[in-house]
């Protein structure tokens, strides 16, 4: 029941490259890939002194593979081998760095009146439902991490079980800064939320919107809502397809219901919360279009 999550070109064993997403640059036909070119030119803007400490970690990686040779499956799981060891040391030095920062605010006194904010554009995979990259409103990507340090107005151990937005981030620091929000920004500020309750006309649904297509990875166009419980996505133009979960039963969304009889009603629903939303966010099909039209050409023109 998910035709459109068939036709990416995200899928650890199909697509991610040795040498641009493995940095295993060598000689002979195995390293002549598909984007060994842009590994190439991002390894080309190194100066000597990074591509003498960048050679001495992958150099000896390097020759092992090609004693290796890994093929098929196993091939596979080095790659993801590979590339969760890189994803997670590049995670534990941003926590490193993280800390770094906190003990600078805790050294000159100004931890107890300085937000500090944790967050992502997406989610990534990490070999969930064999993918790796984000794009999708599959939870997975569509959920962002965001933790939020701010010792005067958010007690320890707060948790906030409201929805929000990356769009909540510019009102949120122009409250705090006691400066005016303008109308026309979309988000809503979450210093309300800090406190640990919610107004009652807090938002019930959120958005989500795709149009980067043909492009990488090539994840078609589409936009959804979702609320506390259900999702509703609809991939649109190349592949016009629904598809609703009910993530209380189906967290990892591997049941397309949209269809299905028993959730006609939340169907109804939720195709009038998207209406909803896309009309106070100001979407539509057609805006999509003309922006990948725009884009598509400039990539064209350089």
């Amino acid at each position: 029941g998910r035709e459109a999550a068939g036709l990416h070109e995200m899928g650890i064993y199909e697509h991610l490259d040795l040498v641009y997403d493995n940095k295993m640059l060598g000689e002979g036909p195995e390293f002549e890939t598909r984007l060994s070119k842009f590994y190439v030119n991002l390894y080309g803007r190194m100066d000597d002194t990074q591509k003498k400490i960048w050679d001495a970690h992958y150099v000896p990686i390097l020759e092992e593979f090609k004693t290796s040779k890994w093929a098929g499956e196993d091939l596979a799981q080095w790659k993801y081998n590979r590339y969760m060891r890189d994803y997670l040391g590049t995670i534990q030095s941003v926590d490193d760095g993280v800390g770094q920062v906190l003990d600078y605010l805790k050294r000159n006194g100004l931890e107890e009146n300085t937000l500090v904010v944790y967050t992502s554009d997406q989610g990534f995979y990490l070999g969930e439902h064999g993918w790796f990259d984000k794009r999708f409103m599959y939870e997975e990507s569509f959920r962002t991490p965001i933790l939020m340090r701010f010792p005067k107005k958010i007690k320890a151990g707060t948790v906030v079980d409201q929805m929000v937005q990356n769009l909540d981030f510019a009102p949120t620091f122009l409250d705090l800064a006691q400066v005016p929000i303008p109308k026309d920004m979309q988000g809503e500020s979450l210093v309300p939320l800090m406190g640990g309750e919610a107004p009652k006309d807090w938002r019930d649904a959120i958005y989500y919107t795709y149009y980067e297509y043909p492009s990488e990875h090539n994840v078609n166009r589409h936009y959804g809502v979702r609320t506390d419980r259900y999702k509703l996505i609809h991939f649109y133009y190349e592949v016009d397809q629904w598809e609703l979960y009910d993530l209380e039963k189906d967290p990892q969304e591997m049941h397309n219901v949209y269809g299905n009889p028993e959730y006609g009603d939340i169907q109804e629903q939720m195709h009038k919360k998207l209406e909803e939303v896309r009309l106070k966010y100001k979407d539509s099909d057609a805006n999509n279009k003309s922006f990948l039209d725009e884009y598509l050409q400039a990539r064209k023109d350089g």
